[in-house]
């Protein structure tokens, strides 16, 4: 077939203009290059099965990527391959790509189906586990605490479903006036992935919400497998607002679990460890304020005892002791310091009169008492020898009774002479 294939396009030249193709060279080509291709094994998940006339009819769809390839598995295969395969059902299938010239459409053609071996299921996810917790996004250090009481709760979960219905009834029994802001999302099958990181974004995104709930009704391993994606698990990580898993799946838990924030074992279980209940916060109130209570009495208590001893003793009993057993000491200090005060105003007189002898003795006006007499010139100076005074010189005398004026003659310069 691919010889017959290929013979057109060795005799026919390229396509021009000029020279266009036929369509039917062209659907030749198409086949024989894809022909070429032959078998190959290719993993993915079913999402379309249809059987008409003993023939499935079904599409297979990239486990990550958006891409999608139709497959026909004849009557002639169907009985090979397992009888359980459906839609949904992650597998590995041998195709064969063919080319319908008369229809101009690509199938692939089914040899083998098989559903993808668990063991090779949790070996790629454990796999997965040790890189994530290499990378440190399930260290405990990075968990968040939740809010006390969460004012809005941020709820991821399918729509009407029960998982729903059980975070909603349970918050609000406990807590009537909490809000929620619900975004529905496919929590099983190829949206799951994509519908999730979404919400958690937008969640995460409202100012308002300050935790959010990823609730799912429980399942097996395999529809739980889209809660352990790479992209999933790593949006939930770059989250800021803390995030409560509540896949509800004990064993084999999925990664989500592991990153979240809390990990809650239902639906239920992450409305009664998100939300307080006010019944039993109000009996913790009452409590506290009992033992608050009691403590003031006791303390009240030992606080008047204490008080009680303290005016007991002497010292409080009476204050009239106090000035008794003083008054004597204070006499005794009052007599010393009168005493010492006179002491010390006689020793000062004494002193004084001295110093006032000694000061008269050596001042002017004692000298002046016994004769002597002070003569100043006209500028206040003291005259000391005659030629100080020139004849008809005005001088001041100074006497011990008083000052007189007086002028210089020649006469006393002459007896000076």
């Amino acid at each position: 077939m691919t010889e017959t294939a290929s013979a057109p396009s060795m005799e026919v030249g390229p396509p021009t203009a000029d020279a266009p193709w036929p369509v039917a060279t062209l659907s030749n080509k198409i086949r024989g290059w894809i022909e070429r291709l032959g078998t190959a094994w290719v993993e993915g998940e079913i999402t379309q099965w249809g059987v008409s006339g003993g023939n499935v009819y079904g599409k297979l769809k990239d486990l990550n990527e958006d891409a999608t390839v139709g497959f026909t598995i004849w009557s002639s295969v169907r009985g090979r391959i397992p009888a359980d395969l459906k839609q949904g059902d992650r597998v590995i299938v041998l195709i064969k790509p063919n080319y319908w010239v008369k229809g101009g459409s690509l199938t692939m053609q089914v040899f083998d189906m098989r559903h993808v071996g668990l063991g090779d299921l949790l070996e790629r996810l454990e796999r997965l586990r040790q890189q994530l917790t290499a990378e440190g996004l399930f260290a405990p250090e990075r968990k968040k605490r939740l809010p006390f009481l969460p004012h809005r709760i941020g709820l991821i979960t399918g729509k009407d479903s029960d998982a729903e219905k059980d975070v909603l009834r349970n918050a609000q029994l406990r807590w009537p006036q909490v809000s929620f802001r619900t975004v529905h999302a496919a929590v099983q099958g190829e949206r799951t992935v994509a519908d999730v990181t979404a919400a958690i974004r937008t969640l995460d995104a409202d100012p308002e919400v300050e935790v959010i709930i990823i609730a799912r009704g429980g399942g097996d391993f395999q529809n739980l497998l889209g809660f352990s994606d790479e992209t999933l698990v790593r949006a939930a990580a770059a989250a800021v607002t803390p995030i409560v898993s509540a896949i509800g799946h004990e064993a084999d838990r999925p990664l989500l679990d592991e990153v979240a924030d809390l990990r809650a074992s239902t639906p239920t279980d992450a409305a009664k460890r998100v939300v307080p209940d006010v019944a039993e916060e109000l009996v913790r109130v009452h409590q506290v304020r009992a033992r608050i209570g009691v403590r003031l009495t006791h303390l009240l208590s030992a606080e008047i005892d204490r008080i009680g001893h303290l005016r007991s003793r002497p010292s409080l009993a009476s204050s009239g002791w106090i000035v008794d057993s003083r008054a004597e000491e204070l006499t005794r200090f009052v007599a010393r310091g009168a005493e010492l005060m006179e002491r010390a105003i006689d020793r000062e007189s004494t002193r004084t009169a001295e110093l006032r002898g000694q000061l008269r003795a050596l001042s002017p006006q004692g000298t002046l008492d016994r004769g002597y007499a002070i003569v100043q010139l006209p500028g206040g100076a003291v005259l000391r020898t005659p030629g100080e005074a020139p004849a008809g010189t005005r001088l001041r005398v100074t006497v011990a009774g008083g000052a007189l004026g007086a002028v210089a003659d020649s006469a006393a310069h002459q007896d000076d002479k």
